[in-house]
């Protein structure tokens, strides 16, 4: 299997629209590729998934650690002749400090792999060999390479071979592709970009251009020993799940749910917007997060409420994730100040905001990690018990076994506890 992990110089450089060109691209081949997203995120495996048809993971240093980072890559590319990572953010931004935990430089080097590095070449020539210069010396510093650049938003074919004549000099890594400058691009709101699907998927095919000489050079052998896996205790065993999914509700880790199956849960979905019902063989609950503040009218209206308050009054557990704890409130309150009544299981109102309310890795004091991006925020629930402990970040509120707060939590880091939170 070959492997690579697509980093950009900064956020905005068109990393991820060159990610789904070379999704596309290995597609059009007819080569078997997976795709994985360094980092938290949620939406940009969900265009990913667009394009391949099947699930993109989660691998974060931070998030997850670099053993289970190892363990996803190997368990998740069976048939798989080529692996791609979408980097987060540039190549050295991370949770702190230069290519640190949670950076694409710091996965690179625990995946051993090597970096395609995406530059946005708008008004440049020349001056990508000292930009990519420093990049390149920095990323050896920290024990990686990058093997290939990717220049985006380059004017003609004459300008391309500018930037290739001028890495060549320098002895840098080769313009193995460039992207045309063209109006294709993804559109984004508050939380990143639009949900794939919104709109098509734009085929930018005709606007790349590929060197096929040096092209898959720039990719590895994969040589990742892989971590011994074990098999888990079954901490759910007989339980069923009932997983929130849909529009409102769809920032979900494939991983956790692979986690809640791998140790004998049943996963059962269920739609708020569609009004469904919480099911009497439900033993407990997790509202995931995603775009609630989008759908407040239908949410409003959903006849979920009734029986998941019931649900909530009997003591089983729930766990309510950023926008799923959303919907636990007595209202969202939108962007133009209107109020949307929603589950009233506690008393709080969740007020959009125009800017972003908090942003950041999260951990538990039990050791669970997770992640913290929202432009709501939480008034009118003072007295409430906390439902978690943190030093930084949301500790959320509890009310009999139903915890609420704004992270969103990955569920293996410390499977004990997580399954606490279902079975208590």
């Amino acid at each position: 299997m070959q492997v690579a992990l697509l980093a950009g110089t900064h956020s905005g450089c068109g990393k991820t629209t060159i990610m789904l060109t070379l999704l596309q691209y290995f597609q059009d081949a007819k080569q078997h590729i997976t795709a994985f997203k360094s980092g938290p995120d949620f939406i940009d495996p969900l265009w990913h998934q667009a394009i391949t048809g099947k699930p993109s993971y989660n691998l974060d240093t931070r998030m997850m650690g670099a053993d289970a980072c190892r363990l996803q890559l190997v368990t998740k590319t069976a048939n798989t002749e080529i692996a791609l990572i979408e980097g987060v953010m540039g190549l050295f931004d991370g949770a702190a400090g230069v290519g640190e935990e949670g950076s694409s430089i710091d996965l690179a080097c625990a995946l051993a792999c090597p970096v395609i590095l995406v530059v946005d070449a708008s008004g440049m020539s020349g001056s990508i060999a000292a930009l990519v210069s420093g990049f390149v010396t920095l990323a050896a510093q920290k024990g990686g390479s990058i093997s290939g650049i990717i220049a985006n938003k380059v004017g003609s074919a004459y300008h391309a071979e500018l930037l290739q004549n001028a890495l060549s000099e320098y002895d840098l890594p080769p313009l193995i592709a460039w992207m045309e400058r063209s109006n294709h691009s993804i559109d984004e709101r508050h939380l990143g970009l639009k949900m794939p699907e919104r709109e098509d998927i734009t085929d930018y095919l005709p606007f790349f251009h590929v060197d096929p000489a040096i092209f898959m050079k720039a990719f590895s052998e994969h040589k990742i020993p892989g971590p011994a896996i074990s098999t888990p205790t079954l901490l759910l065993a007989g339980k069923t799940i009932g997983v929130a999914k849909d529009a409102a509700c769809c920032f979900i880790y494939p991983a956790n749910l692979d986690w809640l199956t791998a140790n004998g849960a049943k996963v059962k979905f269920f739609s708020p917007l569609a009004s469904e019902e919480i099911t009497p063989e439900i033993n407990a609950i997790w509202l995931p997060g995603g775009y609630p503040e989008l759908h407040t009218q239908q949410l409003s209206e959903s006849s979920t409420w009734q029986s998941l308050k019931a649900f909530v009054e009997s003591g089983k557990p729930v766990l309510a994730e950023c926008g799923g704890a959303m919907l636990l409130g007595k209202s969202i309150i939108d962007s133009t100040g209107k109020s949307w009544p929603m589950a009233n299981i506690f008393p709080y109102e969740s007020h959009m905001h125009p800017r972003l309310a908090a942003l950041g890795y999260r951990q538990e004091k039990s050791g669970v990690r997770g992640h913290e991006y929202h432009y709501s925020k939480r008034e009118n629930d003072h007295g409430l018990e906390p439902a978690f402990s943190l030093e930084q970040g949301d500790n959320g509120v509890r009310y009999k076994n139903t915890r609420a707060s704004y992270i969103h939590w990955y569920f293996s880091g410390v499977p004990e506890q997580v399954a606490a939170w279902f079975d208590s």
